[in-house]
């Protein structure tokens, strides 16, 4: 379908929260779900002032390959209400799923988990009965906690052989109830990364396991994009990582939400879900 025409600016000014290691040079984490006086993570946000671009109008000059995200526009849902995780698994996992075989054409799709933000002003973000949109600049997974995730989520006997092949994480973002004026997700394109120098990896301690995601380091050749606006009907994919890493396509993408100064006086707080896809492919 054609896009809709939104009269946006073209570029907005605000200031993004990176990474900086910890004081003592001690390992970065995140605790996850910390108990009484310990510290939710021990690493320092570093606020930079950065141009991030609206790409209404011009989404087709990102994609999953290029860039690390790509954006698709009037693709309404079946399942409307997003109030109960027993329907979503029921109603939109399904469909979710269906899709995302679609989309990428790969011979087998697990959806893992699946993440609901409704913002609210009065939380600080650490609740995790009540997810709040991610202020820092990050990736969820790094190499090995993707690697993990497919042996985690798929049977012993056949996630060696599937480790040989090519494979992704990808999540597919969309807003529930309303447009995502507020506080909506912005994208660093992976073409303007140094993958080498830009990602540090954090710990996610949890009370039964450790994972792994990825802290970015500020870079001023970091290109920001975001489609302003989004709606219910609409959604993003976002790159977790691809195991394909021969420099022909994007691996993973840092995004982030961010306070957008265009944002209209009277928007509702921003309402969001999130799946968590493996993607596996045969060759």
């Amino acid at each position: 379908m054609p896009e809709t025409v939104i009269h946006s600016p073209q570029t907005v000014e605000t200031t993004l929260q990176y990474f900086s290691p910890p004081p003592d040079g001690s390992r970065p984490y995140n605790n996850i779900k910390p108990t009484p006086g310990t510290p939710y993570q021990n690493w320092v946000h570093e606020k930079h002032v950065v141009q991030i671009e609206n790409v209404r109008g011009k989404k087709s000059s990102v994609s999953l390959d290029s860039a690390g995200f790509q954006f698709y526009l009037n693709e309404p849902t079946k399942h409307k209400s997003f109030k109960n995780d027993e329907e979503i698994q029921k109603e939109y996992y399904p469909e979710s799923i269906e899709l995302m075989k679609k989309l990428t054409g790969a011979s087998r799709v697990v959806l893992f988990d699946h993440t609901i933000r409704r913002r609210d002003p009065k939380q600080d973000g650490t609740n995790p009965a009540k997810p709040q949109p991610a202020i820092a600049v990050h990736v969820d997974q790094s190499t090995q906690a993707a690697r993990n995730r497919v042996l985690r989520h798929l049977p012993e006997s056949e996630s060696a052989e599937l480790l040989k092949h090519r494979f992704q994480i990808i999540n597919l973002w969309r807003p529930i109830s309303h447009p995502a004026y507020d506080w909506p997700l912005a994208f660093c394109d992976y073409r303007s990364l140094d993958v080498k120098k830009d990602l540090v990896p954090i710990t996610l301690i949890y009370p039964d396991k450790e994972g792994e995601a990825l802290g970015v380091r500020y870079n001023p050749e970091h290109k920001w994009k975001y489609l302003k606006g989004m709606t219910p009907d609409d959604f993003v994919l976002i790159k977790c990582y691809d195991s394909k890493e021969d420099g022909s396509v994007s691996v993973l993408t840092p995004h982030t939400a961010f306070e957008d100064p265009s944002t209209p006086k009277d928007a509702l707080p921003r309402e969001s879900i999130e799946l968590r896809f493996l993607i596996l492919y045969d060759d």
